[in-house]
């Protein structure tokens, strides 16, 4: 396996990109399409100089599998190449970053924010769904006399596991354990695209199998346990499943309320190339090459936007090289729209830092909702699209995300407090 790191290594160096593409497994290749290869390959040698050599080679245990690491020389740097490869060889992650850093968030551990509690909740291995999709979970449960309000925790988009880990932050199990410490119960689930990345049918894959499917039956689960109260059950949807949460709230009228944290309000393609341009300013000065990169993705956008060309379109010809059934089917979805129509009171929260999901977004939802009395808008300053603090400056970048923090109190003591008051 190290053999096929050091060579994905030489094909990034030789500029081989396709090569590369076509070694990703299958459940990746959305997120790294051939040009988002070339951008951050090439943006990487405009900072730290051109390629010069591969170093030494090793092998890193991490919660998410063998991680072979190359050491690469560059002119004005060195950094790390980490390839994580499946039992078929292919690629199942791929990233780089300073020297040494996979390596120290092995070895490092979890340590809770100051907010938790733990002597004040217990947790419990739990299942969601039935059948073919069932999905690994965990239930905290407060340590006090039921019956429990309960919140459930729908992730964002990609392979999230229950915590939403994106190491070396787990912001979902701050939630989970900050809520738990004020007496408030809360799921959290492995998504079905993690759990199932080899078995899901991606060519047919829209959110109703990848969120709202499984998400309805956690809800479910939550009802039938005696430790909850059936009446007082919340969704809380993170990025993608903050888009999504008025789905669910229109799938379950039942569920109390709905809790939005970074949800996008514009159409998801748009959002992409939104955030392509930001990234493409830091990672690619040129503004030619820039360009360049960026008209490959607008005409991707533009024909997820064409309903005659778009049912037939390759995946490869659409953003991050999703197949037209997921643009399909979220085409016709307005979220603000959908929540409009709900009974449910919301809660919306925004970092004023998060280039992913912006204020742009935040502004949609307070101009569709911000008439409402059980409608709820805070925006926290400097904080990034994980709720964490942004360290030396007040917008994130993709770095940012590497930083180890914790979900900010005063956002979980918001929620904690507007759970109650419902």
């Amino acid at each position: 396996m190290m053999d096929t790191a050091q060579q994905i290594v030489t094909q990034l160096a030789q500029g081989d990109f396709a090569a590369v593409e076509q070694c990703l497994a299958d459940n990746i290749k959305p997120f790294l399409p051939i040009g988002k290869l070339q951008a951050t390959w090439q943006g990487l040698e405009q900072q730290v100089g051109a390629f010069q050599k591969q170093g030494k080679t090793s092998a890193v245990q991490t919660q998410h599998g063998l991680v072979q690491v190359v050491t690469c020389a560059f002119e004005r740097a060195s950094l790390d190449v980490n390839v994580v490869l499946n039992g078929a060889g292919e690629i199942i992650d791929l990233t780089i970053t300073p020297v040494g850093t996979v390596e120290q968030q092995a070895n490092a551990t979890y340590e809770p924010p100051s907010y938790v509690q733990s002597e004040r909740f217990q947790e419990h291995e739990m299942q969601i769904g039935h059948g073919i999709w069932v999905l690994p979970g965990t239930l905290s449960i407060p340590q006090s006399d039921g019956p429990f309000a309960a919140v459930l925790l729908v992730h964002g988009s990609g392979t999230n596991d229950r915590d939403e880990t994106i190491p070396p932050n787990k912001p979902f199990r701050d939630l989970a354990w900050g809520l738990a410490s004020q007496s408030i119960a809360v799921l959290r689930y492995d998504k079905r695209t993690k759990v199932y990345a080899a078995s899901l049918d991606r060519d047919t894959l829209t959110v109703k199998q990848e969120v709202i499917d499984d998400a309805l039956e956690a809800v479910a689960l939550l009802r039938d346990r005696p430790e909850i109260d059936p009446q007082h059950i919340f969704v809380l949807g993170h990025s993608l499943g903050g888009y999504l949460a008025p789905r669910l709230g229109a799938a379950d009228p039942e569920i109390r309320g709905l809790i939005i944290l970074a949800g996008c309000a514009r159409p998801l393609e748009d959002l992409i190339l939104d955030q392509m341009t930001y990234v493409l300013s830091l990672s690619m000065p040129d503004p030619v090459a820039r360009q360049q990169q960026l008209a490959v993705l607008k005409k991707q956008v533009e024909l997820v936007k064409d309903p005659n060309r778009l049912p037939t379109a390759a995946a490869t010809d659409l953003p991050l090289n999703v197949p037209a059934a997921y643009w399909l089917d979220l085409n016709a979805y307005q979220p603000e729209k959908v929540a409009q129509t709900l009974k449910q009171p919301m809660l919306f929260l925004q970092g004023e830092g998060d280039y992913q999901v912006t204020q742009e977004d935040f502004q949609i939802w307070q101009d569709a909702l911000g008439g409402r009395g059980d409608v709820q808008f805070h925006m926290y300053p400097a904080l990034s699209h994980l709720f964490m603090p942004i360290e030396g400056g007040q917008k994130a970048t993709p770095a940012t995300y590497n930083v180890a923090g914790h979900v900010a109190e005063e956002v979980v003591n918001e929620i904690g407090s507007w759970i109650k008051r419902h």
